[in-house]
């Protein structure tokens, strides 16, 4: 093998990748493992965050790349050297509007939005279905366009049990008409305040002792793959909750495909011990640079 090539990186600009890698490399049992970060910040887990992918290559199988990309020499808990290539990572803008230059554009503009399902077509996918989440002693139950359902099991049978919404067509329907501009509808408490949704309304459900009305629950489906699931609940007021579910079907909507994340890949060559003999470079004293102590990761989550 030729000789190997490591652009060090000063510690501000590399943290991210190096703590990135020292987590996984440090820890390798599998190539296909899959972390999320925004660059200088922290691991995330925004839909919008690109989403970084680690590939492991043998001494006899190496990436090669005709691009000057900056790497990093990482060591595994085993000892064996890696030299990682760092993807170069654009950093993502908000599409522009397109502005029609005449009116035969708009007309043809007009048309692509007629043959376009709304977000409601889409998500009609899951009709009559239901979806779960546990959290300790609760468990929550959405079926979409029916109920949602706060409840104890024990046994898989509920022992206590509180509807947090009915399903509200109209409350629906007046929601999202109000909205004048759909890709506002973005929720301010989310860690990415820019993760756009669509709204259901689910409302009558059982009486709140603390404020003697009915619960409320608002359904928050945002674009994410590969698979619908609750991912979160929030109370964002007295007995009014949040819950948010990913819908891969509403990523077919053009509104939301901007909220797809983007897949990077970083490649880490395995370094035998002749090549790093004949590097001329102290692989180890490379590698102990640029791990990162536990002082230093404690903003990974």
């Amino acid at each position: 093998m030729g000789k190997v090539r490591s652009h060090l990186l000063t510690w501000k600009a590399s943290r991210f990748f190096s703590t990135l890698l020292w987590l996984y490399v440090a820890s390798y049992t599998s190539a296909d493992e899959i972390f999320t970060s925004a660059p200088g910040v922290r691991f995330g887990r925004s839909s919008r965050e690109p989403k970084y992918k680690i590939e492991f290559h043998e001494a006899n199988s190496h990436f090669h790349t005709d691009n000057e990309l900056e790497s990093v020499v990482m060591t595994n808990k085993q000892g064996q050297n890696y030299v990682c290539f760092l993807p170069m990572v654009d950093e993502i803008k908000p599409a522009k509007p397109i502005v029609h230059p005449n009116s035969t554009s708009i007309i043809l503009d007009t048309d692509r939005r007629i043959t376009q399902k709304t977000p409601n077509e889409l998500i009609d996918a899951i009709k009559d279905k239901c979806f779960y989440r546990h959290e300790g002693w609760w468990s929550y139950e959405f079926c979409h366009q029916k109920h949602v359902r706060q409840l104890h099991l024990e046994d898989n049978k509920p022992t206590q049990e509180f509807f947090m919404g009915i399903f509200d067509p109209v409350a629906t329907a007046d929601f999202n008409q109000n909205q004048s501009d759909p890709t506002l509808l973005k929720d301010p408490r989310s860690k990415d305040a820019s993760q756009r949704y669509h709204a259901h309304l689910y409302t009558n459900g059982a009486i709140c002792d603390l404020t003697n009305q009915p619960r409320e629950t608002e359904i928050r489906f945002i674009c994410s793959e590969p698979s619908v699931v609750i991912s979160s609940i929030k109370e964002i007021s007295t007995c009014k909750y949040a819950i948010t579910v990913q819908c891969p079907m509403l990523c077919k909507h053009p509104m939301f495909q901007q909220e797809r994340p983007l897949w990077h890949t970083i490649h880490c060559n395995e370094v035998t011990e002749d090549a790093s003999a004949a590097s001329g470079e102290d692989l180890s004293e490379v590698a102990q640079m640029m791990m990162v102590t536990e002082d230093s990761a404690h903003f990974v989550t």
